[in-house]
């Protein structure tokens, strides 16, 4: 067991530092592609968007939960550092899912992030090739990152690893799969439509925000042990924010969220308020959250800020 966890923590003040690393980091990348092309001009819209960052925070907040300083010189204060092009690379194909997801033949959304979508403010075509051009162009970057002189990269067995666990986690075997299978729910039974429900966000946001956490993990050089751990407690969250998400489009506040509440009944899609009700819901939420606090206990204080963002996931705007 390690340190017993720390009183004195700052979830905002830790998120706003994580951010603006990620921030300036994604302005890295853009800035190494000439900005007045159309399709540049489309990708930075979206990326450079209000986002909460949440799936690059994991990664790090991951990273840094690892005993990383017994495993590497201790006087290495760029450190953790190694984890930031990865951490950007999950959020260019976030950002790629979300501006795919928007378009007419999917959700035909029309605001994002409190912002028109990139369809309405470009067309559907730069929609479509900029999402992707940022899902391509993140394997690039993983694959390449002495591309950004300034920041530290893994070694490339590490890389490889990061590499396959990403690309499995957007790809047939999750989120594309989980988009797939929402689309296909309009039309489904409701037989067994919460375990279709689990399943569904299981791949479609679940994997991805596992991934993120898992490739933090790894970075930072965690056993098995604890990338097991850490791999439920990030299961756990990530079915949690959906079910939160679902909630929103009930209770929430669309100034705040971003986007327009009530749209899921509109367009009768399958939700877990709908199936199991709100207030089941809402616990359902959070014995989830409960349960993927538990499994940080093995990391003393340095789980911290995983603690912290899980309480925020259930806790976000209602």
């Amino acid at each position: 067991m390690r340190n017993p966890l720390k009183k004195e923590f700052s979830l905002s003040l830790y998120l706003e530092d994580k951010r603006k690393l990620i921030n300036n980091t994604l302005l890295d990348i853009i800035f190494l592609l000439d900005e007045e092309r159309e399709l540049i001009s489309a990708i930075k819209y979206s990326l450079m968007a209000n986002g909460k960052r949440l799936r690059p925070v994991l990664s790090i907040a991951a990273f840094e939960c690892i005993e990383h300083i017994e495993k590497t010189d201790k006087k290495d204060e760029d450190f953790s550092k190694l984890i930031l092009i990865p951490a950007c690379a999950i959020e260019m194909i976030h950002t790629y899912s979300l501006i795919h997801d928007d378009l007419p033949a999917m959700d035909d959304d029309d605001l994002r992030r409190g912002k028109p979508t990139l369809h309405k403010k470009y067309s559907e075509a730069s929609a479509i090739l900029a999402g992707d051009a940022l899902l391509t162009h993140a394997f690039f970057i993983l694959s390449n990152p002495d591309l950004l002189k300034s920041k530290k990269s893994l070694n490339n067995d590490i890389l490889i690893k990061i590499i396959s666990i990403i690309s499995n986690a957007a790809g047939i075997n999750g989120m594309v799969e989980g988009q797939m299978l929402d689309m296909q729910s309009l039309n489904k039974d409701n037989s067994d439509s919460l375990e279709y429900l689990k399943k569904m966000h299981s791949l479609k946001t679940g994997k991805m925000i596992q991934a993120s956490v898992k490739i933090g993990a790894i970075a930072g050089g965690a056993s098995l042990e604890e990338i097991n751990m850490l791999d439920k407690y990030a299961e756990n969250i990530g079915l949690a924010f959906q079910i939160v998400d679902d909630i929103l489009d009930i209770e929430g506040d669309a100034s705040i969220i971003g986007k327009p509440v009530g749209s899921d009944v509109a367009n009768n899609k399958m939700t877990f308020p709908g199936i199991i009700g709100l207030e089941q819901s809402k616990k359902y939420a959070k014995d989830l959250i409960d349960d993927a606090i538990a499994k940080l206990k093995i990391f003393g204080h340095q789980a911290l800020p995983l603690h912290e963002i899980a309480n925020y996931i259930i806790k976000r705007n209602y």
